[in-house]
């Protein structure tokens, strides 16, 4: 017996199973002897073994070299001329799409709770991914005709996304959102699917409904848009009518309405649904809570869905693509707690099949400024760039997520995807240029605590971090070869400091610290000896200093730090034994690790103080970045 046709046919491995339950062959022991990797019966598997500490915001992972993390829209409620335009706090489940030139991405925001009035659906625009224009409201809230009532245990109208863009194959672009009844807007709580067309002049095309809920009675008599087929222009029609046709992209409408229409060909979906192409050209479905699965027909059908056991997820969305080398990747919140989707990780694959590598994507989880309900916390709901809907220029894979449910961000991912160094570091930053990528930096950055490469006034150029933000700090993180005797050099210049402090360490591959130099609010440089913290010097401002650390790791573990040529800490013991190290870190702010697993998610509380104010900005240069390493 062929097995690998009976796994490339659903419908033959039944018919094959009835057979062999005839000569009495259980069920069970049949699908162990038939059932592999990459079969309908698990269609991905991770093989890597590595899962978090969940004790870490960190998570104990290795870090995707050279990610770029960047805060796209702050919520401000004091200053809405800061965030959004309306003070509105609650911000989630963002999309992302690559089209005339610019990044697209929107997300839904709402006053300050999810699933509560008002919501409406925002929209930003980038050419380069880093700077991002102000946000304009695409779908407003919703407000019935007049006459129309809420429908009886509903609260108001609300906003929900799975689906935010769309690329017509007559070039046309589409973005579209749901609205629905609140608390719930699935199902027989809905209303509809809006949609309205993004012209290449940055307007907006009118407000049309593509398609009415199938299990209730909404159409153009008692809702607020009209139906895309009353549009005089044909060629938005014939952009929603092949949307309306492609079974992958309207397979993410699923779970809003359930098509008692016969709208679905597939009517066994979980939520948030997402896919791509593996080689051998079969579709592979990803859903929230690990669930996966195959289609060989484009969509039209997919085999029931099953839980991936070795992608440790919640209720967080999971996002797969293909990567721009031929590669494969699937990023979600590998811990099994809904509240609390940090940190945001991806495993990477050959084939899409055979998973390995959990690496760090995103590892932040600063405080949550302002309570609401719902609003998990840590980076989640991640979505790429869909298939069809755009490539920017270059190798790297893009992602959008929020934070905390609050604010909205975009990572830069850059491939092929590594996460080790084998050579020295030798990063004197000549070699790239202001606003272009820091490579092989890994950065965080804050719409008040921003990372950049700067050119001085004599030319030099350098690595800034700045720091304007009450509760959140940039970063920048260099990761090296991986060794257990290394000497780290470089120079460090005060712009200016105030209410803040600058944070340099030594980690290994879990993020544990064994050196850890800080530079206090006054500039006095102060480093670790053990279990205390000793003061070497204080530093001034505008002034370039040298410091190399020559560190070693064997026994508890030891390093002597240098100041401008001088030794002013000799074979000082480590704060912790670490077995080796790969990472220099910078940061504008102390180490954290609040929230945690046992913070409270739905306890209330105000606002934090002066979260919506900026504090007086700090700025720091780093320069002639040199690492090398020796192992013994």
């Amino acid at each position: 017996m062929n097995f690998n046709i009976l796994f490339n046919n659903e419908t033959k491995l039944y018919k094959f199973i009835s057979k062999v339950l005839v000569v009495g062959c259980s069920v069970g022991n049949l699908l162990s002897m038939v059932a592999q990797t990459g079969s309908v019966h698990e269609p991905v598997r991770y093989i890597g073994g590595t899962h978090i500490n969940r004790f870490t915001h960190e998570g104990g992972l290795r870090y995707a070299i050279g990610v770029e993390n960047i805060q796209t829209m702050r919520a401000n409620r004091s200053h809405p001329e800061h965030s959004d335009g309306f003070g509105w706090t609650y911000n989630h489940a963002s999309n992302l799409a690559f089209w005339n030139g610019q990044f697209f991405q929107q997300h839904i925001s709402g006053e300050s709770d999810e699933h509560v009035p008002p919501v409406q659906t925002l929209l930003i625009t980038s050419t380069d991914g880093k700077e991002w224009s102000f946000p304009k409201v695409v779908f407003p809230p919703y407000q019935a005709p007049e006459g129309v009532k809420i429908p009886e245990g509903s609260t108001g109208y609300m906003m929900h996304q799975r689906m935010g863009f769309y690329v017509a194959p007559n070039g046309r672009f589409l973005t579209l959102a749901f609205y629905g009844h609140t608390e719930n807007p699935f199902r027989e709580n809905g209303i509809g699917r809006v949609v309205r067309e993004i012209y290449k002049d940055g307007t907006f095309g009118p407000i049309y409904f593509i398609r009415y809920d199938s299990q209730t009675n909404w159409d153009e008599s008692n809702t607020s848009y009209p139906f895309y087929k009353t549009s005089k222009d044909k060629g938005f029609i014939k952009a929603c009518e092949a949307l309306l046709k492609d079974k992958k992209q309207t397979l993410q409408w699923f779970e809003e309405d359930n098509g008692d229409d016969g709208f679905y060909t597939f009517n066994k979906g979980e939520q948030a649904f997402s896919w791509y192409h593996r080689k051998d050209g079969k579709v592979v479905g990803l859903w929230k809570k690990s669930y996966t699965a195959l289609s060989d027909d484009e969509g039209e059908t997919f085999s029931d869905p099953v839980k991936a056991q070795t992608l440790i997820m919640s209720g967080g969305k999971m996002w797969g693509q293909q990567t721009e080398d031929g590669k494969y990747a699937i990023s979600y919140n590998p811990i099994d707690q809904t509240q609390y989707r940090f940190p945001m990780a991806l495993v990477t694959s050959n084939d899409g099949i055979v998973y390995d590598n959990l690496l760090l994507v995103q590892g932040e989880v600063p405080p949550r400024r302002f309570f609401g309900r719902w609003k998990d916390f840590g980076p989640c709901y991640m979505r790429g760039i869909t298939e069809g809907n755009g490539n920017p220029p270059g190798d790297d894979m893009w992602m959008t997520y929020s934070m905390n449910k609050e604010d909205i961000w975009m990572c830069r991912i850059p491939v092929p995807i590594k996460y080790a160094i084998t050579e020295d570091v030798n990063d004197d930053f000549e070699n790239m240029r202001e606003g272009e990528n820091i490579i092989d930096w890994n950065t965080y950055s804050p719409k008040w605590a921003k990372v950049n490469l700067i050119k001085e006034p004599n030319g030099n150029r350098c690595l800034q971090l700045t720091d304007e933000d009450h509760y959140d700090y940039s970063r920048a993180i260099r990761v090296f070869e991986e060794g257990t005797n290394v000497k780290v050099h470089f120079k460090i210049k005060l712009e200016s400091i105030d209410t803040t402090q600058f944070d340099i360490d030594i980690t290994d591959r879990y993020g544990n610290r064994p050196v850890q130099i800080t530079l206090n609010k006054e500039g006095m440089l102060v480093a670790s000896n053990g279990s205390v913290m000793k003061s070497v010097m204080k530093l001034r401002l505008d002034e370039w200093y040298d410091i190399k650390i020559e560190m070693n790791t064997s026994g508890l573990g030891s390093y002597s730090l240098f100041l401008n040529e001088k030794q002013v800490i000799k074979e000082a013991p480590t704060v912790m034994a670490v077995k080796s190290v790969e990472r220099l870190s910078f940061r504008t702010g102390p180490y954290r690790d609040i929230p945690n697993r046992k913070t409270p998610n739905e306890e209330k509380y105000p606002p934090l103080l002066n979260a919506d104010e900026k504090q007086n900005k700090s700025s720091y240069l780093i320069d002639d970045v040199f690492v090398s390493t020796k192992n013994q």
